[in-house]
């Protein structure tokens, strides 16, 4: 989820370069959606700038249903990282994201829910 569109076309030519597959959104609602939705979603991308407290509600939405999620902020902050690990993020990554890092945490968080 990122209401950048530039950022969300990056991120999907990275992730299908290695055979990944995602399912976007640009706005809580859209979120919803998704999460709604049937297909079946194995890790998240929460990137919270740009919206409201409620994106938490969303991660929330995503720990109660055993989804591994990541949380892109644009600066790091003691609080932030509190926070996301309060709702369950698997950790809080600072922007601009390093492709080849993002990929082996995407992979081992992919691997672990496997098990």
């Amino acid at each position: 989820m990122d209401r950048n569109r530039r950022n969300v076309d990056l991120l999907e030519h990275l992730l299908a370069q290695q055979g990944y597959r995602m399912l976007t959104a640009d706005s809580l609602e859209g979120c919803a959606e998704v999460l709604a939705g049937e297909q079946d979603v194995d890790l998240a991308l929460v990137d919270i700038a740009g919206f409201d407290a409620r994106v938490w509600e969303y991660c929330e939405r995503l720990r109660e249903r055993h989804i591994p999620f990541l949380v892109p902020s644009p600066r790091q902050a003691v609080a932030l990282k509190r926070e996301g690990a309060a709702h369950g993020a698997q950790a809080v990554l600072v922007k601009p994201l390093v492709g080849r890092e993002l990929l082996l945490l995407i992979d081992r968080l992919l691997e672990r829910g496997q098990r």
